[in-house]
């Protein structure tokens, strides 16, 4: 196993989206042809509802593992005002589609949600549902910061919907926190645990990361077994994502020399999966174990799993729209980012601008390309049918996928993929296979994250 590890532990996308950002035809999207995407997947699917995804991006202090944008402050007066701007935004695109859509799945990332005050959620909240309808098996989920996730964050949300949350552990020894700057006690989580469990939340996740600076195995180890000791219902098991050149000085508090190796971090994945399947999770899909009472792994088990910018989900709907400062919004036939700069999205949306400044339409291939990669990462194989070969170069997908195949990482047949299980480790290796943009066009610089 190491000898694959060292084989193909080379950059690759996580494939929350395809064709990925930076493949994103810049060129040929505008505001006008994004809108028009959003109404026709909503006209087509009137009865699906919608996703949406809100960002909150404010944190008092730099986590140096996070990738995620955000704006360090402790002004606390910001809240008002900028729910107030993802109202409007929220209002432009309610305007837009003519009526009050029904809303299947929301989420609140960040950034850190919990920066804001209880009753500041709430009115978000509510904001939102004066302009749609909740369905009734909606899915509202939150990220919560286990330091200030209060009791009454907890309470406040799940008296407007909310049943699920996940808490970011990350790694519970104290020099690998130091080393990220998230200085998290175990007693702060079991709280935040225990307290979402007697309110009645009906899936808590736990997020551990592996691969961060100074952790080795044994740090791993004893972050599972603590993590088991309070069972939450799902676990996210990924690897630290190092891309200092995107993401500023905020992943540049530690050397290169810090991190474990490739080796030890495939180390480090295998002794934790083992642990968490020998403690009873299942495994869901890249990096995702859940219980299996947990709708994750049922949504698996009826091949209904879905995998977008919000990660895996076990609820579709073909159009997910991102509110707030740099959210990304999926029409199904098209993609759209927000603008990244507080004050412009708050100075656009003013003006009744919805606050794009990029994005990419998917022409046919693209569509194709997406399904099989969404097949593999959320069901571990794929088919094809003899007409996408005519828009599609399957021969060159297949040719990427023959020394993947002889590793057995994948079982090959006329028209169908498989990914194996000593290849699950390696899907996004073998994703990249159909990824023809990429093929294409190999970037000049390191612009992702190591596969392993």
């Amino acid at each position: 196993m190491c000898e694959l590890v060292q084989k193909y532990n080379v950059p690759g996308p996580r494939y929350t989206s395809y064709p990925t950002v930076p493949y994103w035809d810049l060129d040929d999207f505008s505001g006008k042809r994004w809108k028009s995407t959003v109404l026709k997947t909503f006209q087509e699917n009137p009865k699906e509802g919608i996703s949406l995804y809100i960002h909150l991006p404010f944190c008092e202090s730099m986590c140096t593992f996070c990738g995620c944008h955000k704006r360090i402050t402790k002004r606390h007066e910001l809240e008002v005002p900028y729910i107030n701007s993802v109202l409007k935004e929220w209002k432009l695109y309610v305007d837009l589609l003519g009526t009050k859509p029904i809303i299947k799945e929301l989420h609140l990332g960040g950034g850190t949600p919990t920066f804001f005050a209880p009753e500041h959620l709430k009115l978000l909240i509510e904001g939102i549902l004066i302009h749609g309808k909740k369905a009734d098996d909606a899915q509202f989920s939150f990220e919560g910061h286990p330091n200030n996730t209060t009791k009454a964050h907890l309470q406040s949300l799940f008296d407007v919907g909310f049943r699920r949350v996940c808490f970011g552990v990350q790694d519970y020894n104290m020099t690998v926190q130091r080393a990220i700057n998230r200085i998290q006690p175990f007693e702060n989580v079991k709280n935040v645990t225990e307290w979402a469990k007697e309110i009645g939340y009906t899936s808590v996740g736990h997020d551990i990361i592996y691969g961060l600076p100074f952790q080795d195995c044994s740090h791993v180890e004893e972050t599972i077994k603590k993590t088991n000791a309070l069972r939450p219902d799902r676990i996210a098991f990924y690897s630290y994502a190092h891309v200092p050149w995107l993401k500023g000085n905020g992943q540049r508090g530690y050397q290169e020399t810090d991190l474990p190796s490739s080796v030890v971090k495939k180390a480090q994945y295998e002794m934790g999966k083992k642990m968490l399947t020998d403690f009873g999770y299942k495994d869901v899909g890249m990096d995702h174990f859940a219980l299996p009472t947990d709708d994750l792994h049922i949504a698996l088990t009826q091949g209904t799993l879905h995998r977008n910018f919000m990660g895996y989900t076990s609820s579709k709907t073909q159009l997910m729209i991102g509110l707030g400062v740099s959210s990304i919004s999926d029409s199904w036939y098209g993609f759209a980012q927000n603008v990244k700069s507080l004050e412009e999205y708050e100075h656009l949306v003013s003006h009744g601008v919805i606050p794009i400044f990029k994005g990419h339409i998917l022409n046919q291939e693209d569509e194709i390309i997406r399904r099989h990669i969404l097949n593999l990462m959320c069901r571990f194989e794929t088919s094809w049918e003899e007409k996408e070969t005519e828009v599609v170069d399957f021969a060159s997908i297949i040719e990427n996928l023959l020394e993947m195949a002889s590793d057995g990482l994948v079982e090959l047949s006329k028209n169908t993929i498989s990914v194996t299980e000593k290849g699950r480790p390696f899907v996004r290796n073998i994703s990249m296979a159909f990824d023809l943009k990429l093929h294409r066009k190999k970037p000049e610089t390191r612009i992702f994250s190591m596969t392993v």
